[in-house]
């Protein structure tokens, strides 16, 4: 059954290359990611948006207020058995982060379960209310959905990461309704240099998703009303943007020390169970924090300033113009709290969705912080909406995607140059201070980040050790001498002997010079091949990263290295010349991506 439907699929393969042309077929295929995409995108909303309306509504109990103090737990629990359980792995994959390393170090291959894991991982996490945004899911599952239809089709590198960057491109577009948003994040966060090929495909992918989840939710996700700005509030909005700045350099290094202390819990239950506990008193106090956010900074922009303390413990007190502002300036600190624990717990969700939240109650609390001396009047809306864009552009390093998906979302193309003005000031301010982004941290700092200033060490590092090892090398016996294998050591094409004992461990290795002497009578042949062995210069685990193993090669100025397995078993040889010549083909697969 297996063989005839890959016979099946290799004749389709061979048809399509016949009539249709490459560049078309890849624009095809952008499409269905794109409509694929967009029905994952509609999928994940309308499934998170299920649970917490049953939660929210449709619990029937005198006390279910307090259940909101456990929901979050109950969100990530579930998540972290549904990973270990049905998807047999540790933890689930979450962010932008495995993305970029499936780039750079699994040729752009994804796991299929990702198409629907994400979506049923997130969906509970969020629904839940867990504290994150469901943007990277979706960009997970619509970048899982382009890696696997690229391969199903045995597409080379390039073209699998073009549709990988589609899948993205429709994920961001079908989760905003903003197909330029998803475009310009496929570009600066995946696709770290841009050609004019690239864009057809990107934008076919970008538009059917966009497409797809208008037709499915027509409602856009904010409503800004706004028809100008004031050249006046130029410097407040200076001064936001170095808050924001600021504030998106403290969410990075925080996610970075959580993630390192998250690794200290053995236990992934008790892990789940503690930091939802903790979520969920967090929520109690701040119930901003629920899910994904958004409903906090709607009501903002409608103008309901006391609206996020009203639902809250403090509602009496929501008159006070001052507390609200200090209540909103705690909530968006807690936000970022709420967000780590529930990321680095085992929930599933992103740091897209918070990251504007977080940045737009900030914006709010300055502006009605400012309004509330009586000095002058800052139009409150304009800047919850910088405080987004500013957000996502500092924490993400991605200036360009800030901007135009807040004046997507918003409608808020009129303030198109504070949109770039904040957005360039915090990104410039993170950038200066954190040379990598919140998804590209952990990759620079174990080497796997794809790097596209330095073309040979990326393309080492996507190369795997295993593949360029070589195993035809004579292995000689310790209790053997050189008379017993005579006609093994002439007739070899190789000047390097493995001596090997019978459990596979490597003793030493012999060159063919000191062979060859004992054999012509001019060496002792009494010795043994363990006596003769020496210790190799250094030894090279099959698990070695291949920029490493070029560099000690550069270094001692060896040629050949032998390789052995995690068991520290004898498995072969590799040599320079077999580097090289693995380097230009897998050079010549990958095509013009990193020309």
């Amino acid at each position: 059954m297996i063989k005839k439907a890959i016979r099946a699929i290799n004749r389709l393969n061979q048809w399509r290359i016949q009539r249709i042309s490459n560049k078309n077929f890849m624009v095809i295929l952008a499409v269905i990611v794109g409509l694929i995409g967009g029905l994952a995108a509609s999928a994940l909303k309308a499934l998170t948006h299920y649970i917490a309306t049953v939660l929210q509504n449709d619990v029937s109990w005198d006390f279910r207020g307090y259940l909101f103090l456990v929901f979050p737990m109950i969100g990530i629990l579930l998540s972290v058995l549904y990973v270990r359980k049905f998807i047999k792995a540790k933890k689930m994959e979450h962010g932008i982060t495995p993305i970029l390393y499936s780039i750079s170090n699994r040729s752009s291959r994804i796991p299929v379960h990702n198409v629907y894991s994400q979506i049923v991982t997130s969906a509970l996490t969020v629904g839940f209310g867990g504290s994150a945004g469901l943007e990277a899911p979706i960009v997970a599952s619509g970048s899982a959905i382009g890696s696997n239809i690229g391969r199903f089709f045995g597409l080379n590198y390039r073209e699998v990461t073009m549709l990988l960057a589609c899948g993205a491109a429709a994920g961001i577009a079908g989760a905003f309704n903003s197909p330029v948003a998803g475009l310009v994040f496929a570009v600066e966060i995946l696709l770290a240099e841009f050609s004019i090929p690239a864009f057809i495909p990107l934008l076919m992918a970008a538009a059917t998703s966009s497409v797809v989840s208008r037709m499915l939710y027509a409602e856009p996700l904010f409503h800004l009303v706004t028809d100008t700005w004031h050249i006046e509030a130029l410097l407040f909005y200076i001064a936001v943007a170095i808050l924001v700045g600021l504030f998106s350099v403290f969410f990075n290094r925080l996610n970075y020390r959580a993630a390192k202390w998250f690794k200290s819990f053995t236990n992934p239950y008790r892990k789940a169970i503690v930091s939802g506990l903790i979520l969920g008193i967090l929520i109690f106090v701040f119930p901003a924090l629920y899910g994904e956010g958004y409903l906090a900074i709607q009501q903002l922009l409608a103008g309901n300033n006391n609206s996020l303390l009203s639902n809250s413990v403090f509602s009496e007190y929501q008159h006070i113009g001052w507390l609200v502002v200090a209540y909103s300036a705690i909530t968006v600190f807690a936000k970022a709290y709420a967000t780590v624990f529930t990321l680095h717990s085992g929930g599933n969700g992103g740091n897209f969705g918070p990251s504007l939240v977080m940045g737009g109650l900030l914006g709010f609390a300055f502006a009605h912080g400012i309004n509330l001396t009586g000095l002058v009047e800052l139009n409150t809306a304009n800047f919850i909406v910088v405080g987004m864009a500013g957000a996502l552009s500092g924490i993400m390093h991605a200036p360009l995607t800030g901007i135009f998906l807040i004046a997507e979302i918003t409608g808020g193309y009129v303030l198109m140059v504070p949109l770039m003005i904040v957005s360039a000031i915090s990104y410039f301010i993170n950038k200066s201070t954190l040379k990598y982004s919140i998804y590209t941290q952990s990759l620079a700092e174990s080497g796997e980040l794809l790097s596209y200033e330095d073309k040979d060490k990326t393309v080492l590092r996507m190369m795997k050790l295993r593949y360029v090892v070589e195993k035809n090398f004579t292995i000689l016996h310790p209790d053997e001498k050189a008379g017993d294998r005579k006609l093994d050591i002439l007739y070899t094409k190789r000047n390097i002997f493995p001596v090997v004992d019978d459990k596979g461990q490597l003793l030493g290795i012999i060159y063919s010079e000191k062979l060859f002497e004992i054999l012509v009578g001019e060496g002792n042949n009494d010795k043994t091949m363990k006596e003769l062995a020496q210790p190799p210069q250094d030894v090279i685990r099959i698990d070695a990263n291949m920029y490493d193993v070029m560099r000690k090669m550069d270094r001692e100025d060896i040629w050949t290295l032998p390789v052995v397995d995690t068991d520290d078993k004898y498995v072969g040889f590799v040599s320079k010349s077999a580097i090289f010549n693995k380097y230009r083909a897998l050079l010549m697969r990958m095509g013009r991506y990193l020309e």
